[in-house]
């Protein structure tokens, strides 16, 4: 896996980690993929590849853990903290984080070792980035 790869892993994992996967999560992807420069050289072909194996791996019992296992062997730690704003990114997309949704951002978080006021900062940003019109007003 390239480290593209796994970011687009992480953002998968986040988007079926409630077993459904939403248009607007996969737009989300969509989107980050195509306009992000972390991905510039990346060939988005290689997505449906990545989240088939994100799906098979979902599917064994410890499937989680060989996920992590490719993430770690494969991401630079420099961009760690990149693949969890991708990932709290993802799992704001749909207006609603669910609880499964906020069980695989901590995961991410203690996987990839990140420091719990970055984290926070990161998750702050995706959901100001995130927030709607109708939100606000409530």
């Amino acid at each position: 896996m390239t480290p593209q790869d796994c970011l687009v892993a992480i953002m998968f994992a986040v988007s079926a980690s409630d077993e459904t996967i939403r248009t607007s999560e996969l737009l989300s992807i969509e989107n980050i993929v195509n306009h992000l420069p972390v991905f510039g050289d990346y060939d988005a072909d290689r997505i449906t590849g990545v989240s088939q194996t994100v799906i098979a791996l979902f599917d064994q019992e410890d499937g989680l853990d060989a996920l992590f296992g490719l993430v770690r062997e494969n991401l630079p730690e420099r961009l760690f903290e990149t693949a969890y704003a991708l990932a709290c990114d993802v799992a704001a997309s749909d207006g609603r984080i669910r609880d499964s949704e906020l069980r695989m951002l901590e995961e991410i978080r203690d996987e990839l070792e990140l420091d719990r006021l970055h984290a926070a900062a990161i998750e702050r940003g995706a959901r100001a980035r995130h927030l709607t019109i109708a939100q606000v007003s409530h």
